[in-house]
């Protein structure tokens, strides 16, 4: 991998942060694409960018990826909006698509005639086991519902060029942000974690561990699956 680049979307910090941790001490050029600067220095590019500006993206991803053999792509942005069904927004519900499905998109294909021309490359997409439905989710749920679909499309398409496509569906996993909305004392917090069968929340280099693997040379025959590292929430929950 010495020399191959990874783009890495929504990297600055938590998850994201983790992964592209993980990618450069496999040894991959790492290029985080965010909304805010980095939180760690796992890094040789950092380029601020609002993903949501799906117009603008495609410029910007062709003068990031230009000149550089960029093998490795890791769709992990993503934003929320939760709310109830009649309490969801259309406006909300359109940005959550242009986040989380339009980029990942425009991303791959920013991406693709490098990995072409290189006979390999990597996507990953990083979904969520509320693909399979959790309560105020709908615009997130249809999302990740739906990256889960682009994967498997992918894989099928880009495999003849020696491209895998696969995705990782965290669930439950200890940022900043869950435990902003998850105070440790509270009883739902707990409650959460009593439904996890290994009876712990995970962390970003849970999901960082299996992303690196599907990113790496060993992973060439693995494609179009989607691996839930959820603690095996998703066993009940499916």
């Amino acid at each position: 991998m010495a020399g191959d680049y990874a783009l890495v979307t929504g990297g600055a910090r938590n998850i994201g942060a983790a992964i592209a941790e993980r990618l450069s001490a496999d040894g991959l050029r790492v290029i985080v694409v965010d909304r805010v600067p980095p939180e760690h220095d796992a890094l040789e590019e950092f380029v601020e960018l609002d993903l949501g500006d799906t117009a603008a993206l495609p410029g910007r991803l062709a003068a990031v990826v230009a000149g550089r053999r960029v093998t490795r792509l890791v769709n992990n942005a993503g934003i929320v909006a939760p709310a109830s069904l009649e309490a969801t927004d259309m406006a909300d519900f359109d940005r959550v698509q242009a986040v989380n499905l339009r980029a990942p998109v425009l991303c791959a294909q920013a991406v693709l005639p490098g990995m072409q021309a290189a006979g390999m490359g990597r996507i990953v997409n990083i979904s969520s086991r509320a693909a399979l439905g959790k309560e105020w989710r709908t615009a997130y749920a249809a999302a990740k519902a739906g990256l889960h679909g682009m994967t498997r499309t992918w894989a099928l398409e880009l495999g003849r060029h020696g491209i895998t496509v696969n995705a990782v569906g965290p669930g439950p996993i200890r940022t900043s942000l869950f435990e902003a909305a998850n105070p440790p004392d509270d009883p739902r917090t707990k409650a959460i974690i009593d439904a996890v069968p290994v009876r712990r929340l995970g962390t970003p280099a849970d999901v960082a561990a299996a992303v690196g693997f599907l990113a790496s040379d060993l992973a060439g025959f693995v494609t179009g699956q989607v691996l839930y590292v959820c603690g095996g929430m998703t066993i009940g929950a499916a």
